[in-house]
């Protein structure tokens, strides 16, 4: 199996020595997505603020990729602060349709930048006829 750095021409950069994705067969791995912009610098400090951009970011990232966020499998969510859980949850759901991915969110004791979120992916290939569709809201942030 082939693998291949994944480029974001009009995304961030990355910070480190490291890929901002890798696709290894039909599955992508998108790195930590912080809430910067494309010149690098931190968006306000507001969580809803930082939410959309992070995965305004990872978005880029997959376009890159030939994918879209409807490809995303699982997420990885960090928060310098668990109360921001909520807010952070409320921008979430905005961008993520039924079936929504597997995710796991810690909290962390700082994030690069002094950033208050960062969220990172894998996202797979398919056949948009093979999404299974659901009814429910993944079980948080229903409207009811």
């Amino acid at each position: 199996m082939k693998r291949e750095q994944i480029i974001v021409e009009n995304g961030p950069k990355a910070i480190g020595p490291y890929s901002s994705a890798v696709k290894v067969g039909s599955m992508v791995f998108v790195s930590g997505q912080l809430p910067v912009k494309q010149d690098g610098s931190l968006v306000n400090d507001e969580i809803g603020i930082q939410t959309r951009q992070v995965i305004e970011n990872l978005e880029l990232t997959l376009e890159a990729a030939g994918l879209g966020l409807e490809n995303v499998v699982k997420t990885t969510v960090f928060l310098s602060d668990f109360n921001d859980f909520d807010k952070m949850n409320q921008m979430y759901a905005l961008y993520f349709m039924h079936p929504y991915p597997a995710r796991v969110c810690v909290e962390v004791s700082k994030l690069p930048k002094g950033s208050r979120v960062e969220i990172e992916a894998i996202a797979m290939e398919y056949d948009s006829d093979d999404r299974e569709e659901h009814d429910d809201c993944g079980g948080s942030g229903c409207d009811e």
